[in-house]
């Protein structure tokens, strides 16, 4: 995809992984809206793009919704899609399981992808098509200890897209996961020291950046795209489930 003269929304864009693929699409001559909470590092990044600022709490519908209405009046329309806003869950199991914060990390993780996806179909339509990537993780397709709960949301999105991609192909709307392991990110700052003690890689955010551009290069819908030290991000090859004998 050649994306000069696109319109591109970022939610989680203020900080991390959204704000550096905001840089790399207006580099390459997009409009931006970078859509996030951190209303000073959003509207910063937002001026410094040449873009456009919005307050997004992904967890509400009507959000999303005016995130997608601002591509629309400013920029004419929208073409590109990251739902990259996402947190770590911290709620615990049994005795220290928080309710509060497993509807958060559900909310963010989950629903944010499910809402901004119902947001943003109507205006690809418009345009004649276009493309969804929402950030998943390496948790989406392997299990996490650490964090069952992230683990599962981020599982459901690896599934949302896997069922997305065939339904809106006639649209010519690809939908497609990015699904990093650890990444040089905030939400990777309490397990950090356990990381490097394991000897554990983690990647600089400049190698998912290079991951989401190949996912926009590929002619391909509903794949989960890995991206892990010292591999070329590909999409992962899930088994064939086994069906019903005869």
């Amino acid at each position: 995809m050649d994306v000069d003269g696109k319109v591109a929304l970022v939610t989680g864009a203020a900080n991390g992984i959204g704000a550096a693929v905001s840089r790399r699409l207006a580099s390459e001559g997009a409009s931006v809206v970078v859509a996030d909470v951190d209303d000073t590092a959003g509207e910063a990044l937002a001026a410094d793009l040449g873009g456009a600022y919005v307050h997004c709490d992904v967890r509400e519908p009507d959000a999303s919704a005016a995130a997608v209405a601002t591509a629309v009046e400013r920029f004419g329309g929208l073409d590109i899609v990251l739902l990259n806003a996402g947190v770590s869950s911290g709620c615990g199991v049994a005795e220290t399981f928080d309710l509060a914060a497993y509807r958060r990390a559900m909310g963010i993780n989950l629903d944010g992808v499910v809402f901004g996806v119902n947001a943003a179909v109507p205006a690809l339509r418009a345009r004649g098509g276009g493309a969804i990537v929402a950030t998943s993780s390496m948790a989406g397709v392997v299990p996490v200890p650490l964090d069952p709960v992230y683990c599962a949301n981020k599982h459901a999105v690896v599934g949302l897209v896997r069922s997305l991609g065939p339904l809106l192909a006639g649209d010519g709307i690809s939908v497609n996961a990015l699904c990093p392991s650890f990444t040089e990110t905030a939400i990777i700052t309490g397990i950090k020291p356990f990381l490097e003690q394991a000897g554990t890689p983690i990647l600089p955010v400049e190698s998912v950046v290079e991951a989401f551009m190949a996912i926009l290069d590929a002619d391909r819908t509903g794949e989960c795209w890995y991206v892990v030290a010292g591999r070329d991000s590909a999409p992962f090859e899930f088994r064939r489930a086994p069906g019903p004998r005869l």
